[in-house]
């Protein structure tokens, strides 16, 4: 049929309805009455286009990325050679598990290094995002206690701090939710917490270090709750680039963990994607995993698929590949370096939150971990808001912190560093910052005017939200 289609072709961009054999199949109101319209371009006019929009985004290559919750470290070259090695590459996923080897090896290799440094007993790298391995965390305690006849247990506690998907990934899966306050610290409040604690709680899921940046003190004392409860604990590793080598969450005392490969492991991220999110469970948990996980079996490496209470299969065939491959590679670059990264970017952000705090409001004046809040409420009473802040920002060729998160922090401005960047680039964005302040109390008009120097101007949010301007424009 396609054959007919070609022959038939009126030597137009288009075909005819009536030079169409298909005629009488193909409804005629589904079939092409003119040209496509398509616009004839060489492959140079293509190149500029899309080099021009290129130009226009922003990358941690161009500038310093302190997006808070986000780990933008830099993601060494190397990672995207060797993700490009041709037997990686060119591997489909679904060859024989013999013809698979070299990937099948890298993949349990990567799996065994995530449990040296979780704590845990077991991992499936299926998972597509992080917020993919919530949902398959909490899947998998919602299995564990239908398997043991708990099924009563259809409440899940979550920190006022959390990231929104903790709550989202639990409700999907059934569970009601419960939000647990916060103290004047920043951390989960105890005694709030025994208040919420009852048989019908499943878990409770919880970041440590939390989305303040600071390291939750009694986190053993909310263990030995929950477990003395028979509840479990998940932890969102969203901020495992905080703690790596110093702690793990078993130490914690948690159950279920969900890494985030294109955080920690320095695999880019961005825009949607490519993600990786394993998930690493304790050993009364494995058989709940995802089917297949990877295995050895003599000198082989296989995908088992007899997993007995599994939840089945979250993805199609085995996870993103490529995000696992650079993951792995940095894992064997660094080695015990993973720990020096860790402190490094618990002193980078230690550093700047010193020299803002006082300028900027600092509502929970803690020693931080790899991230910290500050509050642009000080500049908001001075008629500007903390988005204008972001704003001016981009003037400097800094891309802006997340803004208005978390939400118990009004006018939230939240600030991670990482490890990557040098001590001239982290005082270079502190002076920009006090700068902006001061500009704020001196001659406010600059900043409410910004941006000015990026590609598109200022924009009137309120009008882009209610009347979007879709219209392509060739």
């Amino acid at each position: 049929m396609m054959k007919t289609i070609f022959e038939k072709s009126n030597g137009t961009d288009g075909i005819s309805v009536g030079e169409c054999e298909l005629k009488g199949v193909i409804p005629a109101d589904l079939l092409r009455e003119g040209i496509i319209g398509l616009p004839q371009l060489s492959e140079l006019d293509v190149m500029r286009h899309y080099k021009e929009l290129s130009d226009r985004n922003f990358c941690i290559e161009k500038g310093f990325y302190p997006l808070g919750s986000c780990t933008m470290k830099y993601n060494p070259k190397v990672n995207e050679l060797l993700a490009l090695l041709e037997g990686f590459c060119n591997l489909h996923p679904a060859q024989e598990d013999d013809d698979s080897q070299g990937a099948l090896e890298l993949m349990y290799n990567l799996q065994e290094s995530l449990k040296i440094l979780t704590g845990m007993d077991a991992v499936t790298l299926q998972p597509a995002a992080g917020a993919h391995g919530e949902l398959t965390g909490m899947m998998i305690v919602k299995k564990y206690f239908e398997s043991i006849g708990e099924k009563n247990r259809k409440k899940v506690i979550v920190p006022d701090s959390a990231h929104g998907t903790n709550p989202a990934s639990a409700k999907m899966c059934g569970f009601d939710i419960v939000e647990v306050k916060s103290n004047s610290k920043g951390q989960v409040d105890i005694e709030s917490l025994k208040e919420l604690i009852d048989s019908d709680v499943a878990a409770i899921m919880m970041t440590n270090p939390n989305t303040l940046g600071i390291f939750e003190e009694k986190v053993l004392e909310i263990s030995k709750l929950m477990h003395d409860n028979g509840s479990l604990l998940y932890y969102d590793g969203a901020n495992f680039n905080a703690i790596m080598g110093w702690t793990n969450p078993r130490l914690m005392g948690f159950d279920v963990v969900h890494l985030n490969l294109h955080k920690t492991f320095s695999t880019p991220h961005g825009g949607g994607g490519p993600g990786a999110g394993p998930v690493c469970v304790v050993d009364k948990l494995k058989d709940y995993l995802p089917s297949p996980v990877i295995k050895k079996d003599g000198d082989k490496f296989v995908r088992d698929y007899n997993i007995p209470r599994s939840i089945g299969k979250v993805r199609g065939f085995y996870g993103n590949f490529g995000v696992l491959v650079r993951a792995y590679a940095y894992i064997l670059m660094m080695g015990l370096n993973l720990k020096l990264a860790s402190a490094d970017a618990v002193l980078n952000a230690n550093y700047i939150k010193e020299k803002l705090k006082g300028v900027y409001e600092l509502p929970y004046d803690e020693p931080c971990m790899h991230e910290f809040v500050l509050s642009g409420e000080k500049q908001h009473a001075q008629g500007i808001n903390t988005l204008g802040i972001a704003k001016r920002l981009m003037d400097s060729n800094y891309h802006p912190p997340t803004v208005y998160f978390p939400l118990i922090v009004h006018e939230a401005i939240m600030i991670e560093p990482t490890e990557s960047e040098s001590k001239a680039v982290l005082d270079g964005f502190i002076e920009t910052m006090l700068k902006i302040a001061k500009e704020i109390e001196i001659s406010p008009e600059k900043v409410l005017k910004s941006p000015q120097t990026t590609p598109i101007k200022k924009v009137d949010e309120t009008l882009a939200a209610r009347k979007p301007d879709l219209v392509f424009k060739g």
